[in-house]
């Protein structure tokens, strides 16, 4: 990118620098709100999607935009980068696409999703050079596959692209392609995360049932993605009813007994973790000492972290003690941070906290911290200032350091 013109205000600079951290730090302080416009213009421009994602997030409004400082909608959508797309398709900016416009970025995006990234790679460059490919960051949660070839790159994200333009056009897609596109990729990308999402929003029997069939499907990365769908369809129900909380503790308990791959067992094991039952504690402390680290940490999320007693059963309490000395950080994290929100008060669990103060890893050692101001012990205190101020643009560091000093003010009457 171009260097930064003379006198332009700091975030726009960091826009052009694409630095995240730097923007991240100046979006959290007051920024005029025309800035935040001309940023977000300047993040289309350079095809900078996350950054212009996040811009979002603190308040950029894309109506407001001039309409010839953004980027074309068809050069975000054949760039393959879903965070640019839907920057440029946001609600507020929405009524600057007409439907014509929009069904031609639709049959685009599906014509560049049929051909793959590489195949337009090749044909955009003439080239027969081996591509380079390459796994990048396309917004907070979610990754694509980058295609390069010299100076011009193509990302993999167009089936996310058609699935978010087609649910704006108002196109019921069917559970076996929103799937398909989906399991063409692993669980992190953002064609799997899109159809996920946009399934479980449906809340309706026939996605429950479809997701639920493929429980006994062979292949892992379709059982995946059913669970998946699952899991966030009961999530995201918000209904007093909660039609689907019952079928769900009923069908993830009968099916964490039996799953043998290990990614699609963390997500059964993630969604039982979502039910305030004993029943779920039950089906999750049998995979406690799981030899994958990843299951570990889904059981020491979800063990009694509903609870709302002030004691956990001694099952409970036992196996969170176990995982907070375990040998993946993650996990020891994942635990003490379920204690921490956890009404158990026992003073064997302030204890395990307390030795994580000096774990070997920064993570481990916020969490004991925020676990023990959360528990109003003292300990918390000093610990917090041996730690010192939070990393830049790290909100989770701030909370947990913040946690010390809400105690002290509480422990000081103040």
């Amino acid at each position: 990118m171009s260097g930064s013109a003379e006198g332009e205000p700091a975030l726009l600079s960091a826009v052009r620098a694409g630095d995240t951290t730097r923007v991240t730090c100046l979006l959290r302080q007051d920024t005029d709100p025309g800035v935040l416009e001309d940023a977000f213009a300047l993040a289309t421009r350079t095809y900078a999607g996350g950054l212009a994602q996040l811009l979002l997030q603190y308040g950029a409004d894309p109506g407001r935009c001039d309409p010839d400082g953004l980027l074309p909608l068809r050069d975000a959508v054949a760039s393959g980068s879903p965070a640019l797309a839907d920057a440029l398709l946001h609600p507020g900016n929405g009524r600057r696409y007409p439907a014509p416009e929009l069904r031609e970025m639709r049959d685009l995006a599906r014509r560049l999703h049929d051909t793959g990234a590489e195949a337009e790679l090749r044909r955009r460059t003439g080239s027969r050079a081996p591509v380079v490919r390459t796994r990048v960051q396309d917004d907070e949660y979610h990754g694509v596959g980058a295609f390069t070839l010299g100076p011009v790159t193509v990302r993999d994200g167009h089936g996310a692209i058609l699935t978010g333009l087609e649910e704006l056009l108002g196109v019921r897609t069917s559970f076996g392609e929103l799937m398909g596109r989906a399991v063409a990729h692993d669980q992190d990308h953002a064609a799997w995360g899109t159809a996920t999402l946009l399934l479980a929003g449906r809340r309706d029997q026939e996605v429950w049932t479809a997701a639920a069939a493929l429980r006994r499907d062979e292949d892992p990365s379709h059982r995946l993605f059913g669970a998946e769908v699952l899991r966030l369809t009961h999530l995201l129900d918000d209904r007093d009813e909660d039609v689907f909380g019952g079928p769900a503790l009923e069908l993830f308990t009968a099916w964490s007994a039996e799953e043998a791959d290990p990614a699609v067992l963390t997500e059964v094991l993630t969604a039982l973790g979502d039910h305030a039952d004993p029943r779920a504690d039950a089906a999750l402390l049998p995979h406690a000492g799981h030899p994958d680290p990843r299951v570990r940490g889904a059981v020491a999320r979800g063990l009694g972290s509903w609870s709302r007693s002030a004691a956990s059963s001694a099952d409970v309490r036992g196996a969170l003690l176990v995982l907070m000395t375990d040998v993946d950080p993650r996990v020891r994290r994942d635990a003490c941070l379920t204690v921490a929100r956890g009404g158990d008060r026992a003073p064997v669990l302030a204890g395990a906290m307390a030795a994580l103060l000096d774990d070997a890893d920064r993570q481990v050692q916020l969490a004991a911290v925020q676990g023990l101001a959360q528990h109003d012990d003292g300990r918390c205190v000093a610990a917090a200032r041996r730690l010192g101020p939070p990393h830049p643009a790290s909100p989770d560091e701030e909370h947990a350091l913040d946690a010390a000093w809400r105690y002290e003010r509480r422990r000081d009457g103040l």
